[in-house]
């Protein structure tokens, strides 16, 4: 099952356990025009023009992740923290990676920009930048 946190708890996570990762599933252009957490993976769910959900995320995803662990470390029962925008395509990707046998899943609710307002406005709410947790813009 997902575990769900909001930024803050994530953030925490990642301070404490060296082994958790974030990743980010934004798109492209999110990840790099928007901005993003410092050290996340980007590992995009979906991409324009067509917003499909991609079929090899899964299978992207343990490559980057073998790239970057010590040969014998399973990362399957790594913490891997999940980011998109609001948290709704973090968590489909988190589910994804449950069944497919990852075990310590975490969806980061609010996202990286968190709720829209009265105004339909990001990132006055909620979310990573407005919890001024560390991030960078390309």
């Amino acid at each position: 099952m997902i575990k769900e946190v909001n930024p803050i708890e994530a953030f925490k996570i990642l301070e404490q356990q060296p082994d958790a990762t974030l990743i980010d599933v934004r798109s492209t252009m999110e990840y790099e025009f928007v901005g993003h957490p410092l050290n996340a993976i980007h590992l995009p769910l979906r991409e324009p023009p067509d917003w499909d959900t991609a079929s090899d995320f899964v299978e992207r995803l343990r490559v980057k992740l073998a790239e970057q662990t010590p040969t014998g470390v399973s990362t399957e029962d790594m913490p891997l923290l999940m980011l998109c925008r609001s948290g709704a395509r973090s968590k489909l990707a988190g589910e994804m990676l449950i069944k497919d046998g990852f075990t310590d899943v975490y969806n980061v609710l609010e996202g990286f920009e968190g709720d829209k307002d009265d105004n339909g406005h990001r990132n006055s709410l909620n979310g990573w930048r407005f919890h001024g947790l560390p991030w960078e813009q390309s």
